[in-house]
């Protein structure tokens, strides 16, 4: 049978996953290659670490000039995170001839115009389903299986990470803190979980599928995100008290004022599909003009989801599928003009969530509904409990819930009542999804 040679970049917890799957599964990858994947190199910074003592001998090294200069080396999977030297190794393989596959999302979003172009000037090809969603398959039917529709829509759950901390404050009332410390216990957290937990991670996911679905050209760095790390445990309460669940949400939506782009904690109707997305896993809602709305729900992170998304890409590489999409879609090029214009994040309506501390006096509520009117935000219910008959405390909490109003005007109405006298700490606002 023809043999393909490989080689991995970086043998960390996802780099180890693909040696695997190539060496314990070959037959199966031969199978759907019609070729044998045989793993040539992977390059490490410690060869001398125990857990590569299994691989076979002559695989690892620390030189990556062992695969830069072996012209056998078709297909590399460059596994290394961050932004460099990450680019500089990307591409430095498009110059020696070699075909890549990435799991790095943060590289993309950043120079994903830059590294495409390359390869396309030098004839190769880049693959990159398991940057975004881990094994679910979300690049390839975007950019191939849906690609009779105008995406009209897409809402998902993309970061993992975050999913499992909302759902342990939720589900067992852990403090935000507590929850991230079991996180990273459990392997899902990294020791600085600020990318995650502040909705960077999402946004450049989101820049991406936003650019394979709309053909925008957004730098995630400008996509509006607020991330789960202010969200707090009462919060998850009064969520469920109202029939909602909060979920990190990145949303794309296509109007006739442009596209929408945002990523944030969300109230979510409880018993909807995204709603019950729980623990580490990933969700991504999509509504095209042809097929309807499609859902797709799996693991998003972990060793074996994503390099189930990192092996699926070798075969499609070896096989040859890659080049062909890779060169016809001519996916972040840097030369072409935007499809879509992006609608100014101020103008985009939506429901909100207010909660907020307050004296327990007459006319407070007068004063707030007051000023809500005055920024033409009109109110859909309120939840104001009794206060406690202890006499410990004169001020107590109040949760509004809104009708559809433009961001900046519920933005500005918020600021507004947080500057009341009769209003006691920050107001917290939240965006509320509307529709299934």
């Amino acid at each position: 049978m023809e043999k393909t040679k490989v080689a991995i970049v970086g043998l960390g917890t996802v780099g180890t996953g693909v040696a695997k799957l190539l060496l314990d599964h070959g037959d199966r990858t031969a199978r759907h290659a019609g070729r044998t994947l045989w793993l040539q190199r992977a390059v490490v910074r410690d060869a001398s670490k125990p857990e590569y003592a299994d691989l076979p001998e002559g695989v690892v090294t620390e030189d990556l000039d062992d695969v830069l200069n072996d012209p056998e080396i078709k297909v590399v999977a460059q596994l290394i995170g961050g932004l460099e030297p990450a680019r500089t190794i990307m591409l430095k393989l498009l110059e020696s001839g070699k075909d890549v596959v990435t799991a790095n999302k943060a590289l993309l979003a950043e120079h994903g115009p830059e590294l495409f172009g390359r390869a396309r000037e030098l004839g190769q090809c880049i693959a990159f389903e398991a940057a975004v969603a881990g094994g679910i398959p979300i690049i390839t039917n975007i950019s191939q299986c849906l690609s009779a529709n105008q995406i009209l829509s897409l809402e998902g759950i993309l970061n993992g990470t975050s999913n499992f901390l909302v759902t342990q404050m939720d589900r067992l009332g852990m403090s935000f803190d507590d929850a991230v410390a079991q996180a990273q216990e459990l392997g899902y957290a990294e020791a600085d979980p600020t990318m995650d937990v502040d909705g960077t991670d999402a946004a450049q996911k989101l820049a991406i599928l936003a650019h394979l679905a709309f053909g925008a050209h957004p730098r995630w760095a400008d996509i509006p995100r607020l991330g789960v790390d202010q969200l707090d445990p009462a919060d998850l309460q009064y969520a469920r008290e109202l029939g909602y669940r909060i979920k990190l949400l990145a949303v794309a939506r296509l109007g006739s004022e442009g596209l929408e782009l945002h990523v944030s904690p969300t109230l979510v109707k409880a018993g909807t599909p995204l709603a019950e997305v729980q623990d580490a896993f990933n969700a991504i809602a999509v509504r095209g003009d042809a097929v309807g709305p499609v859902f797709y729900h799996g693991l998003g992170a972990g060793q074996m989801p994503t390099a189930s998304a990192v092996v699926a890409d070798i075969i499609d590489t070896a096989v040859g599928r890659t080049r062909l999409t890779f060169q016809t879609l001519k996916q972040f090029n840097g030369d072409e003009q935007p499809r879509v214009s992006l609608r100014p994040f101020s103008e985009l309506p939506g429901r909100y969530y207010l909660r907020l501390h307050v004296n327990d006096s007459p006319g407070v509520l007068g004063e707030i509904t007051g000023v809500l009117g005055r920024h033409q935000v009109s109110i859909a219910s309120v939840i104001q409990h009794e206060p406690a008959n202890d006499g410990t405390s004169d001020v107590v909490p109040l949760v509004i819930m809104t009708h559809s109003a433009p961001e900046g005007a519920a933005g500005r109405a918020a600021n507004e009542i947080e500057n009341l006298d009769c209003v006691v700490g920050k107001v917290i606002r939240l965006r509320v999804k509307v529709g299934e």
